[in-house]
């Protein structure tokens, strides 16, 4: 199983001001974004390895058709189809599913992708464009707009992590188990930071309100991803997802330190 390390290096006390800036960077900081990638694929992919997961595409059962790449682009759910939009390598081998990918847009039907599709997907990400086209539409559709929002609410690390992988299990849209719904559902009834809450107790509502939504669905009712893994770190006041980091995730142990 692979691990991350860091490497001993000499203790250095910053200064207030550069602590703060440190902490306000959060998964800004590309080493706590490679944490958060690191936890979401032990999650979606069983593996720590991230950076291996742009070719891998199955149907995981949970109605969404394909699941494939580093944050689970889904051939039911468009997200996948607005990613093959936007490759644009040469010989996209793609490029010629795009018609299928928006005839089964939002149903689970594998209609024009098989056979040749998963085989080409792994072709694909062979490609240096088409894995830089995967980190762009999981900034743009998941990161971006999760680091933003929980930055808003005055959330450290941890709650932007915990804002990240909501939206990318349940998605942005309008529905009771959206990511949306899930943050107005939880500001219905405990206040973040920005609005002079307490971090603590606003994320264990959020982790609350999550775990609701994922018993929501058949395919997600598992909830490991929360309870022995983000929960654990909020319970050990890790707020800033500082390693050494031990988890769970659907009886798997993981460890980045």
């Amino acid at each position: 199983m692979a691990c991350a390390s860091l490497a001993a290096v000499p203790l250095i006390t910053p200064s207030p001001a550069a602590a703060a800036t440190e902490r306000a960077a959060g998964l800004d900081d590309p080493v706590k974004k490679d944490i958060a990638m690191r936890l979401v694929s032990s999650a979606e992919t069983s593996s720590l390895d991230w950076k291996a997961q742009y070719e891998y595409i199955e149907d995981i059962g949970d109605g969404r058709g394909c699941t494939a790449g580093i944050i689970g682009f889904c051939s039911g759910t468009g997200d996948m189809l607005d990613l093959v939009e936007h490759y644009t390598g040469p010989g996209n081998v793609l490029a010629r599913y795009l018609p299928a990918l928006r005839e089964v847009d939002g149903s689970d039907s594998h209609e024009g992708l098989d056979p040749g599709f998963p085989g080409d997907w792994r072709r694909a990400a062979g490609d240096p464009e088409f894995r830089r086209a995967q980190d762009h539409e999981r900034d743009r559709v998941h990161f971006g707009p999760a680091v933003r929002r929980a930055k808003a609410d005055g959330l450290w690390t941890l709650g932007q992590f915990a804002y990240h992988d909501a939206i990318v299990m349940h998605g942005d849209g309008g529905d009771s188990a959206s990511f949306g719904s899930i943050r107005a559902r939880v500001l219905g009834r405990a206040r973040p930071p920005a609005r002079g809450g307490d971090e603590v107790a606003y994320l264990h509502a959020f982790l609350d309100a999550r775990v609701w939504a994922m018993k929501q669905e058949e395919a997600h009712s598992d909830t490991g991803r929360v309870d022995t893994a983000q929960r654990v770190f909020l319970r050990e006041g890790d707020l800033d997802l500082d390693p050494a980091l031990d988890w769970h995730v659907y009886g798997d142990a993981y460890h980045v330190g």
